[in-house]
């Protein structure tokens, strides 16, 4: 069983990586090795929060760890929310408020095309790493289905007729961007030797 630290406090991304990896690998959280702080993510870039925290864990605990930061790329926002994807509509980080926030600005665009982006940043004593996984879709006009967290109610990818929240766990772990990213990060902990 390989444990793999998870620079997260974030439930629902912890089981989702956990899943993708496999029974092979538990993942902890940062509540999980004792990190009660909350890392805040100053940077302006989706890699630079990745590196952010994980550069953290790992001077502060010492652990081997990766991170992520994913952000949803609306091409009729010029690529907003972007970076500030969790706290599109304010610091409370409100999935239904983001939500609110993002088809109230897209009510008079007709291109709704977006992209989930996953970086994740992998850090060891032996070096960091970068690993992006993209989802291409587009924005619906209302929610649909309940599954999911964040803005899955209302992405829908590419190639199918369905938000991530109707789709279930399944599809969406192997579809998604966080899965392609997991992909890419399983890849290089195995070639690797982390």
């Amino acid at each position: 069983m390989h444990v793999l630290v998870f620079a997260t406090n974030n439930p629902h991304k912890a089981r989702e990586i956990e899943q993708i990896l496999g029974p092979n690998f538990q993942v902890k959280t940062l509540k999980d090795i004792g990190c009660l702080e909350d890392i805040e993510e100053t940077e302006p870039t989706l890699e630079g929060n990745a590196l952010l925290k994980a550069r953290y864990v790992k001077e502060k605990y010492g652990y081997d760890c990766f991170s992520e930061d994913t952000g949803l790329e609306v091409a009729a926002l010029g690529g907003e929310p972007g970076v500030h994807t969790a706290r599109y509509a304010g610091p409370g980080r409100d999935a239904d408020d983001n939500i609110h926030l993002l088809l109230k600005n897209l009510e008079s665009e007709s291109d709704r095309s977006a992209r989930f982006r996953t970086i994740i940043a992998l850090i060891s004593d032996r070096q960091e790493t970068l690993l992006e996984g993209i989802c291409e879709g587009s924005i619906a006009t209302e929610k649909h289905g309940t599954g999911g967290f964040g803005y899955d109610p209302v992405f829908i990818p590419s190639g199918y007729d369905a938000t991530f929240a109707e789709l279930g766990e399944d599809v969406k772990n192997t579809i998604s961007h966080r899965a392609r990213a997991t992909a890419k990060l399983l890849e290089t902990i195995r070639n690797t030797a982390f």
